[in-house]
């Protein structure tokens, strides 16, 4: 009730002014000519492409010169999406000074999740999906356990997800790099988890049905007291030997940024008798995904942890929901536009929230000295995802000086028909 009321131009204005994220966007030639008024219409771009109003509809209900024309030329010449990702870089650079977030997560952790776009039919990444019921595409997110957009990406309905798990992780250059990420049941893949196991992060999926999954034994003479229904398969450790100096080459080159692990994901996703490094990268998977299923069925806290953290990227998709008033639908066929259009809406959605912790600091610091009883535990329910404070359509001014010529009741001057 005491978070002041903001117009949402205003929050990026206010962003603007704090951290200046906009002098990542200029031209790509230094011959261009220089824009009057720049931040200002840098500003109408974010906002316009951000909540998807499109470049149209952003210049009719501006007032003054601004134009449609104007809006696309410094969306398409001005800002790329290198260009949004190093801004998006300053806004969560900011954020994690605040102590607040660090009472929603430790910013070692990240959740990784889709969720669907709609998308103009005949395009090159259009699909339909069995999952989401409809045609589109997938913006794939990975936020901080601290609620904060790490990272964005927009792709195909046909590919699988789970493939892009690592990728926000490795191209996500912030103050903030989390070790662990969490994800749904696409995630519990054996690969994934050989390939989390060879670059150092620890692979939290939520499991579903984790009572379908095979469990393995280290050796066949292995036998446990009271879990030993459970295994009913064996390691190949002589597999796993045999190829390691591969599989450390792999895990290498990935953390060298020399290959995406969405791209060896792919590969690894078709299972053939032939590819012994797919084999490998299996068995390594029954591994350390054993050691993660028994640590999941025999520990409680963890369960809840996985289910809670998961939650909040449901909360996040919602927030991103919200801020895309302007429709839920991206008309540009092309797939750079549509993976800056993801982005886009993801700085709008960052620079709330780093408003929002802002104006909570300052309302939760005015409670306690106004002796308001305020313990951590109560914080820790709140999120930077409020947005009943926000206005977001705009001052709407009603002039009533304004006012109309009389009506005139005048017949029509219409020319009979000719015979």
């Amino acid at each position: 009730e005491q978070m002041p009321e903001r117009h949402l131009l205003d929050i990026l204005k206010d962003v603007e002014y704090w951290i200046n994220y906009t002098r990542h966007f200029h031209p790509s030639s230094g011959s261009d000519p220089k824009l009057s008024d720049a931040i200002s219409r840098y500003l109408f771009t974010v906002f316009g492409y951000g909540c998807n109003l499109g470049p149209s509809q952003t210049a009719r209900h501006v007032h003054g010169e601004l134009t449609q024309r104007v809006l696309s030329r410094i969306n398409n010449q001005h800002i790329s999406t290198e260009k949004l990702e190093a801004a998006l870089q300053d806004v969560i650079n900011e954020y994690i000074r605040f102590e607040l977030p660090y009472l929603w997560g430790t910013g070692e952790s990240a959740i990784a999740d889709g969720t669907q776009i709609e998308l103009r039919e005949n395009n090159l990444l259009g699909e339909r999906h069995i999952r989401y019921g409809g045609y589109g595409g997938i913006a794939y997110y990975h936020i901080s356990d601290t609620y904060i957009a790490l990272f964005s990406h927009f792709i195909s309905c046909g590919v699988w997800e789970a493939v892009h798990i690592f990728d926000g992780l490795l191209k996500n250059n912030s103050d903030l790099q989390p070790d662990t990420v969490f994800a749904d049941t696409q995630g519990q893949s054996e690969p994934a988890f050989a390939i989390a196991f060879l670059i150092g992060v620890n692979l939290m999926p939520r499991m579903r049905n984790w009572d379908k999954v095979t469990f393995y034994r280290p050796f066949k003479e292995t036998t446990y007291k009271h879990i030993d229904k459970l295994f009913t398969d064996t390691i190949n450790w002589e597999l796993i030997e045999t190829h390691w100096q591969d599989l450390m080459q792999v895990g290498i080159s990935i953390q060298q940024g020399k290959i995406l692990p969405s791209m060896l994901l792919q590969k690894l996703g078709v299972y053939s008798q032939k590819n012994k490094l797919y084999q490998a990268f299996q068995e390594l998977g029954h591994v350390i995904r054993t050691i993660f299923l028994l640590e999941f069925i025999g520990d409680k806290s963890l369960r809840k942890q996985i289910r809670s953290e998961t939650t909040k990227i449901e909360s996040f998709n919602a927030f991103c929901d919200w801020v895309s008033f302007g429709g839920n639908i991206i008309t540009s066929g092309d797939p750079i536009e549509q993976e800056k259009r993801v982005k886009y809406i993801t700085l709008v959605a960052n620079v709330l929230m780093l408003r929002n912790v802002v104006d909570l600091t300052e309302v939760l610091n005015k409670m306690a000295i106004e002796d308001e009883t305020i313990i951590p535990e109560m914080i820790k329910r709140l999120s930077p995802y409020m947005t009943e404070h926000i206005k977001r359509f705009g001052q709407y001014v009603l002039n009533m000086d304004n006012k109309p010529e009389p009506l005139k009741y005048e017949k029509l001057s219409l020319k009979k028909d000719e015979p």
